[in-house]
């Protein structure tokens, strides 16, 4: 877990502030205006729900920024999306029946200067995408996705004031794919003093939404000096000690790679076993490549062959499903290019499993998943994995809670 700071640190500080919510009296049901998160969905789906008026997806994928400014102004305007009135942190929970999967407090969290350890980042970022990010938010002078955040209460002094607040009538409820999604309003200063004290001493770790915070310190750097409303982001913290955060792979899909031609040769460099049932999700230690209805296990890659792949970076990678992968396998194995749609990232098993399931559809590697500890410990000691390692959920609904800067 993240661990806390020492006295003398600088603090974890999470404010209260005006979010700029839906207004069910003008569209209705607001589970008609939320989406999964920026990374999370597809171009069709994206095409799809951008086609439904006051959409958040008009927001976040955007043709021109110009636009998508004009489209949230004119919300303002016309009652579509409203400002609290006063100051709030938001408890916000994702639950089915009676099992609650996530409990966490979305507020305006202060961006770390250069040396402070209150954030941890675990994944590397790619420049063109903060830039990206940076963009959007700046255009929209806005924050629209919430950064996912874990830390570890060791008091849990908090714990009771969330817990307390969740009693009280939400402010907006709205059901997704059979989670439903509950906001409650903070607005007591004595309650939200007491989640502060308990946040300060702490130490957060990104768990998703390394893009965006790396964008949202690039904009705090881009304005300074002078008041700065760009010094903290939109941001949901749980404490992973009462509600942990599931740890999930990310599978990689190769279009143009032969799975017979691809498992031949990575009988070069690792051990590769075929799996005569078929595909399945890969134990530690393991990956799974499949393609064209066969699929083999590969396992113990060659120490020299891992060395010379990972030259240059952290030792620690060597444990890493997605650093072998990356730079063993892709890189080193079937010379794979790292350009646009050379491969494809996929969340699900089945999913990457089917996308190859006909000759000629290419090949799939199915890769482990990591621990949630092993992820902390490494970005404890500065050590960042490669892109798409890991996938931390449940993640929030974006469009409950926006951050438009204009507000207080």
């Amino acid at each position: 877990m993240p661990t806390p700071q020492p006295p003398g640190s600088p603090a974890l500080r999470l404010h209260p502030f005006r979010a700029v919510r839906y207004d069910p009296l003008r569209v209705g049901d607001i589970s008609g205006m939320v989406c999964p998160p920026y990374d999370d969905i597809g171009p069709d789906r994206v095409r799809t729900l951008r086609s439904r008026p006051h959409h958040i997806t008009r927001l976040l994928h955007a043709e021109n920024e110009r636009g998508t400014a004009a489209d949230l102004d004119r919300w303002l305007r016309r009652g579509v999306l409203v400002r609290d009135s006063g100051p709030t942190l938001y408890v916000y929970q994702q639950h089915t029946g009676q099992a609650v999967l996530q409990r966490g407090v979305i507020g305006a969290l202060d961006l770390p200067w250069g040396g402070e350890s209150t954030v941890l980042p675990h994944e590397a970022v790619q420049p063109h995408v903060v830039a990206a990010h940076a963009a959007l938010m700046e255009g929209l002078r806005a924050q629209p996705e919430p950064l996912l955040l874990t830390y570890n209460s060791t008091t849990r002094s908090a714990e009771g004031v969330i817990d307390g607040v969740t009693h009280l009538p939400p402010v907006a409820t709205v059901r997704t794919g059979g989670i439903t999604h509950t906001l409650w309003a903070c607005t007591s200063p004595e309650d939200q003093a007491v989640i502060a004290a308990d946040l300060a001493p702490r130490q957060a770790l990104i768990a998703d939404g390394h893009h965006r915070y790396a964008a949202c310190r690039q904009l705090r750097d881009r304005h300074e000096p002078g008041p700065n409303p760009w010094q903290s982001c939109l941001a949901l913290l749980v404490d992973a000690s009462i509600y942990p955060l599931r740890v999930a792979a990310i599978h990689r899909i190769i279009p143009g790679l032969d799975a017979d031609k691809a498992a031949a040769a990575a009988a070069d460099v690792a051990r590769v076993r075929p799996l005569p049932a078929g595909a399945r999700p890969p134990e530690p230690g393991e990956l799974v490549l499949t393609g064209a209805g066969r699929a083999w296990v590969v396992t113990d890659p060659d120490p020299q062959a891992l060395n010379e792949a990972l030259t240059g970076k952290p030792e620690r990678w060597r444990d890493v499903p997605a650093a072998v992968t990356d730079h063993l396998f892709l890189a080193q194995v079937w010379s794979v290019q790292n350009l646009p749609g050379a491969v494809h990232h996929v969340h699900d098993v089945g999913e990457a499993t089917a996308a190859v399931s006909k000759p000629g559809s290419g090949t799939a590697l199915l890769l482990p998943s990591m621990t949630e500890r092993s992820v902390q410990e490494l970005a404890g000691t500065g050590i960042l994995l490669p892109r798409k390692s890991t996938s931390f959920g449940p993640k929030p609904a974006v469009g409950l809670v926006l951050r438009v800067l204009d507000s207080s």
